[in-house]
């Protein structure tokens, strides 16, 4: 159930409780080790006191109406407190599979999929599929989006594993041996900042959103919502003005992104392409990972560490 505007920003607010929590911890270590110590156990107490009684209340609410599992997975602070306890109602494999869906639209207008193909003990092995209408560093954007997603939904996972296709990979396809090798690389800092001023736009508006010191452009085409960094594929250069035209004879939704410096034309759709036929192959944008998390629209700008 989604959920409804005047609950975001108590959401927000709960969503970084576990930061607020930690840095009273690490305050108390003022105190000296003793008393950082009482403070952790403190914390441990009232988190155990909480959590039994929770599992109470859950044995007692799914008794009486089982359909209530549902409704707890799909609110974003239960099921994360029920996660923290052990309590969530669905297992592993579950939700794992209901986080790839939540960003199979994703993952798909960059002409790629995933599959999941088991969860053995701490570990889970995917396997990607599809083609990508860019060069391979729109991986990164995929990789980012299901490491993501599956480890929000299943915190006890230690490690991702992809398994490669037994059949002969065709050459757009994405390579599956580097598919999450660079999220292990990312830096510490990397992480997801919300920007819901990009929801504001309208049907085939592009605008300039500052996000952690970098520069993205987005844009919507209909229903859906693009990411790029703001820099031409082809010319090198910021892609401020830029606009969405519509190719001749083609539909309403299959608009390009054209650089206002050197006129090139880039597929905002299928990860960000250079359509033009003048030697333009391999020439692209950067994708950006822009999804939905925990309610609120997010963007994942993180540096490229090469392998």
């Amino acid at each position: 159930m989604p959920h409804r505007p005047d609950n975001l920003e108590q959401d927000a607010h709960w969503r970084t409780a576990g930061e607020r929590i930690q840095n009273l911890l690490d305050a108390s270590a003022s105190g000296g080790a003793v008393a950082h110590e009482r403070a952790e156990q403190l914390v441990r107490e009232v988190a155990d006191l909480y959590g039994a009684g929770l599992e109470r209340m859950m044995g007692m609410a799914l008794k009486g109406q089982p359909e209530l599992a549902d409704a707890f997975a799909a609110d974003d602070l239960i099921a994360s407190l029920l996660l923290v306890h052990g309590l969530h109602p669905h297992d592993v494999e579950r939700r794992v599979e209901d986080a790839l869906d939540s960003v199979r639209p994703y993952l798909g207008s960059h002409g790629g999929d995933v599959h999941l193909l088991e969860v053995e003990g701490e570990t889970v092995r995917l396997q990607f599929a599809g083609s990508c209408k860019s060069c391979p560093s729109s991986s990164v954007t995929l990789e980012l989006a299901v490491e993501d997603a599956v480890r929000a939904a299943a915190p006890e996972i230690s490690s991702i594993e992809v398994v490669a296709a037994e059949e002969e990979a065709k050459p757009a396809m994405i390579p599956a041996d580097s598919l999450l090798s660079r999220v292990r690389a990312q830096p510490q800092g990397h992480g997801w900042h919300p920007v819901p001023d990009v929801a504001d736009l309208a049907p085939g508006e592009v605008g300039g959103f500052a996000v952690a010191g970098s520069t993205v452009l987005a844009c919507r085409l209909g229903d859906q919502l693009f990411a790029y960094r703001d820099r031409c594929g082809a010319c090198g250069e910021s892609l401020a003005g830029a606009a969405l035209h519509r190719r001749l004879g083609s539909a309403a939704n299959d608009a390009v992104l054209r650089c206002p410096r050197c006129h090139a034309h880039f597929d905002v759709v299928h990860a960000g392409a250079c359509v033009d036929g003048n030697g333009s192959a391999g020439t692209h944008l950067e994708p950006v990972p822009l999804l939905e998390r925990d309610g609120v629209l997010s963007i994942a700008v993180a540096e490229v560490v090469a392998s």
